[in-house]
């Protein structure tokens, strides 16, 4: 989907784990944003499809997606660097695009008209009708675009609403159809006719083509598109599809029929041109001669097969080729067009290109080469155009001046500002029949949308226009007291220049309580203002609005930190700027909004630079990238974490700080466990811990401790794990209440989801299900996404463990959502196989497979390798539980070489015991190989004190001795019931009394 966005330029702007948001138009402009972003949907259903039938045929995978289109203002937000860039589209227009997302059915594109009037005649849509939608009062039409429309240009999307006079171009189309008398008696001609964009360049083809006889003449037409400079051939293929009068809904079959029997009927002796063009064509060419040739061979083949074929039709009558908006042609027709214009001086054959004044050829010292240089309209034809698309009623006399006098007579200029004077209410009535129904004096329609903006905010009184300027200082909502205290002027001074400032739709009123705030009408608008200002001028601005906001919110800069941050940036005032950002990130970080928290503390680092080199400055570098390291563990960007701290330790081993080295063995300690590295993240604990005893630092010690027990829990050496995550608790339960901050009360939770995580596996369920309570009831006093999603998690795990899958199922869901909304990656992946496990146990398999298969996917991608590997093993359970016995011999292989690769033991137990299940129900039963799979997983198990999955082995044993008639089944059996009555695993017991029934029934057979 990625590639189909990137295809037509668009940006993907969010990639948000099961699917990604687009723009087309921002932050690059784009003329036919709609189109592209049409042709993209239909390209990325087309390339889903293609894959879909791949992996169907493969693994019979269904796959499909569904695409949203909306168009209209967004407000636009970009933070970032050079290198790195945050982009986001907030508002009405979004909100849509996903409603229309979320209503399409799989493998369908629904946009709303918005985004269809912009691609009119573009693409083919049928109407749904008028649909409820969600969030609106009232339906809404829907379409569901079908497949591309018939329309290849501006102009002839336009042709079907009608078009307008052709005014003002008679002398060039008397100068077109003179060199086309030239070339039909054998004297080739190319015509180039030059404008810039909207004189008129296309509509001039249209007419000369559409009054040519009709009969004599081969006419044949191409054109570079805008996204199409990467795509060699594109105009050629056009071309060459217009000539072979091929559909676009022909099979290769039937292209190769019309291709093979139209080039053999010109010339039966062009047989071995064929391969070229239907390769140009993506129709397969088996031949070996052309299978056989390099890259520039083939180039050169196809080069010339297409001239000799130009060049043949025009022994037979004269052709005439028409190419398009040569700005932006491709390196391979332009080849063509170059070798084609050497050969025209004695071919019956017209070349007539047009393009913008940017694009230059080599052909201007052919005697045969003559150049149109198309200017914006005379007077006279404007005022023609106007009539035709206004009337002629005295009224409107004002009204075509000043429009020809502010677009400069360019006729698409005056056509769309005709159009968009009739949507903003100015103009009322019908085509031809206007009445002007608004003010016009401040009507003016410069050649692009920036310049239009530019040249409005530029025209504004010099009060007006600073007013607007220093607004945009401020950012696009601009509080009326800022704005007050920013400026010089009186109180009535300004109120009167907002006054006229929202006259002219530059600003709006959008709070007048507590405070009166007003803010820029669109995203562009400011952005266009705020860079009319010169870069000292805005320093100085930002620098002072620091400043007035600390004075203006005394003991309240917590609410402000974001917007300081900003000016202070912008201002650069460096030192404030990297500790206002700090603060922002911290208050992101604390509501989970961990991007932004990112995005904060990279802008800290990057104001960090700019302030002189010291020990100070130094330590804050290391304190700042031990922050963005703590933002991203939510994330799952491991690689980026790890660079951060091997920075953080250069810079701590310069500086010979041993309380931040300690820290980086903390941190490193967890970027080892989740690269699968636990000797290395076990000796990394122990370095941080070693180091806080040394210190006396209980808060490193607290910290190393959490980590080093995390990292014996990814081990299975949960009695290890349970003493380090013991000695966090005790040492908080010795604090005094006044030290018991809230982030502090976080870590407890935290921890004590930690001790009920380990213990559970310990059999250990009472004190497991007492930590998670505890844990639980921290966390939703502090109401912090991350820490609610860890305690759910803990709290799920004994009962889970237990057999109890109901409230697992519960805790976990509420978890598993968390996740999602908060887009917890590392958490989300071990939460998904534990509640895909108790999804599989409580008979619930195809909701199993789904979402660990999903997890599966994303902890590879993502290289978090303990929690992978624990995915995989959970989806061959699931696999087996589904009857899909190789996929789960597969994912089983996969899961031990983790486990055992990443000293995951308690894993391999598991692994064995479903390997043990897959042999029982194999078609031919392996029953002594299943006997030895599961009894080493019971030696693992009794050798790590796991209980639970004891009795679960002693179990299985059971079962593969009755099948064996083993009398040691009951020996198993009773084992296994002892475990599970002991530690009140009811559902176990309830597995093992069925098993005693099926061992009472063999026995009396």
């Amino acid at each position: 989907m990625m590639n189909a966005v990137h295809h037509y330029e668009g940006t993907v702007n969010q990639v948000m784990g099961d699917g990604i948001m687009a723009l087309f138009g921002a932050p690059l402009a784009h003329e036919d944003h709609a189109v592209r972003a049409c042709f993209a949907a239909l390209r990325m259903q087309e390339a889903v499809r293609r894959y879909a039938d791949e992996v169907r045929r493969a693994e019979g995978i269904p796959i499909q997606i569904r695409v949203g289109l909306n168009s209209g203002e967004v407000v636009v937000r970009s933070i970032g660097s050079d290198l790195h860039m945050d982009y986001t589209a907030v508002g009405q227009t979004t909100h849509l695009a996903a409603r229309m997302e979320q209503m399409a059915a799989p493998g369908t594109v629904l946009t709303t008209g918005a985004t269809l009037s912009l691609a009119e005649g573009w693409v083919e849509a049928r109407s749904l009708g008028p649909m409820p939608v969600k969030g609106l009062e009232s339906s809404l039409e829907v379409w569901e675009i079908a497949g591309p429309g018939w329309a290849r240009s501006r102009l002839q999307a336009a042709a079907r609403r009608g078009l307008s006079r052709f005014v003002g171009r008679i002398p060039e189309l008397d100068q077109l159809r003179a060199a086309l008398e030239r070339a039909s008696v054998g004297r080739g001609q190319v015509v180039a006719v030059v404008g810039e964009p909207g004189v008129g360049k296309s509509r001039l083809f249209h007419e000369l083509i559409h009054t040519m006889p009709q009969s004599g003449w081969l006419v044949l037409e191409g054109r570079a598109l805008s996204y199409g400079k990467a795509t060699p051939y594109l105009p050629l293929a056009d071309l060459l599809k217009g000539y072979f009068q091929i559909d676009a809904r022909d099979a290769s079959k039937q292209i190769r029929e019309k291709v093979t029997g139209k080039l053999l009927a010109l010339d039966p002796a062009r047989e071995a041109t064929l391969a070229p063009l239907l390769a140009l064509l993506d129709v397969p060419v088996e031949e070996p001669r052309w299978q056989s040739l390099d890259p520039s061979q083939r180039r050169l083949r196809t080069l010339d097969g297409i001239k000799a074929v130009l060049l043949r039709e025009s022994q037979l009558q004269p052709v005439l080729l028409a190419f398009e908006d040569l700005q932006w042609v491709d390196n391979e027709t332009q080849a063509l067009l170059d070798s084609l214009v050497e050969s025209l001086p004695r071919a019956r054959l017209a070349l007539l290109v047009n393009y913008r004044p940017e694009y230059s050829h080599g052909w201007g010292a052919k005697t045969y080469y003559a150049r149109i240089r198309l200017n914006t309209l005379q007077p006279e034809g404007a005022a023609a155009l106007l009539d035709a698309l206004l009337g002629d009623d005295v009224s409107l006399d004002t009204l075509k001046q000043l429009l020809i006098e502010r677009t400069g007579g360019n006729p698409f200029f005056l056509e769309e500002s005709v159009r968009a004077l009739v949507e903003t209410g100015v103009l009322a009535g019908e085509r031809g029949r206007y009445e002007v129904s608004g003010p016009v004096d401040s009507i003016q329609v410069p050649a692009t949308v920036q310049a239009i903006l530019a040249a409005r905010i530029d025209r504004l009184p010099v009060n007006e226009k600073q007013l607007l300027q220093s607004a945009s200082v401020i950012g696009k909502d601009v509080p009326l007291s800022l704005l007050q205290a920013l400026g010089e002027m009186s109180e009535e001074e300004l109120r009167r220049g907002l006054a006229q400032l929202q006259s002219a739709e530059f600003v709006y009123e959008t709070s007048l309580f507590p405070d009166l705030e007003y803010t820029f009408k669109h995203a562009l608008t400011h952005e266009v203002a705020y860079g009319a200002l010169l870069h000292d001028q805005r320093r100085a601005l930002h620098a002072k609005l620091v400043s007035v906001i600390e004075h203006m919110t005394p003991g309240r800069l917590a609410e402000q930190i974001e917007r300081l941050a900003y000016h202070a940036l912008q201002g650069g005032l460096w030192e404030k700027a990297a500790e206002f950002y700090r603060r922002a990130g911290a208050k992101a970080a604390a509501r989970s909004a961990y991007r932004e928290a990112v995005t904060c503390f990279e802008q800290a680092l990057g104001a960090l630079d700019a302030l002189p080199e010291g020990r100070e400055r130094s330590e804050l570098a290391v304190d700042l990238r031990f922050d963005l390291h703590n933002a991203l563990i939510p994330l799952g960007d491991v690689g980026r974490m790890a660079d951060m701290l091997k920075e953080a330790e250069t810079q701590a081993e310069q500086l010979h700080d041993q309380r931040r080295l300690g820290q980086v063995a903390a941190y490193m300690t967890q970027c080892y466990w989740w690269t699968g590295q636990p000797e290395r993240a076990v000796e990394s604990g122990l370095r941080a811990m070693s180091i806080a005893q040394t210190l006396h630092d209980r808060a490193l010690e607290s910290l190393a401790t959490q980590r080093l027990g995390q990292a014996y829990a990814s081990l299975g050496e949960y009695r290890r794990a349970v003493e380090a995550f013991g000695r966090h608790l005790e040492r908080r339960e010795t604090e005094s209440p006044r030290r018991r901050s809230v982030s502090a009360g976080m870590r407890t939770a935290a921890n004590r989801a930690w001790m009920a995580w380990c213990l559970a596996p310990l059999g250990e369920f009472a004190e497991s299900s007492a930590h998670a309570k505890e844990a639980v009831r921290l966390a939703e006093a502090s109401q912090h996404d991350l820490t609610l999603a860890m305690t759910y998690s803990g709290a799920a795990r004994p009962a889970l463990m237990q057999g109890d899958f109901p409230t697992a199922i519960g805790w976990l869901t509420r978890c598993l959502g968390i996740c999602r909304r908060s887009n917890f990656a590392p958490l989300f992946l071990l939460v998904s196989s534990d509640l895909g496990h108790a999804y599989a146990l409580s008979g619930r398999v195809p909701e199993a497979v789904a979402l660990l298969e999903e997890a599966s996917a994303q902890s590879g991608a993502l290289r978090l390798m303990p929690t992978h590997a624990w995915n995989v093993t959970a989806l061959a359970e699931s696999y087996l539980l589904a009857g899909r016995w190789a996929d789960a011999v597969r994912e089983l292989a996969r899961g031990f070489g983790m486990a055992r690769a990443h000293r995951q033991r308690w894993l391999e137990a598991e692994g064995l015991r479903i390997q043990s299940a897959v042999r029982v129900s194999a078609a031919a039963p392996d029953l002594p190989g299943a006997r030895a799979d599961a009894e080493r997983a019971a030696r693992i198990a009794e050798e790590l004190e796991l209980r639970p999955l004891l009795g679960r082995c002693q179990l299985a044993l059971a079962q593969v001795a009755r099948q064996a008639g083993d009398t040691r089944a009951h020996s198993h059996l009773e084992q296994a019931v002892a475990l599970f009555s002991e530690m009140d695993m009811r559902y176990w017991l309830e597995q093992a009394e069925a098993e005693r029934r099926l061992l009472a029934e063999s026995s009396k057979g």
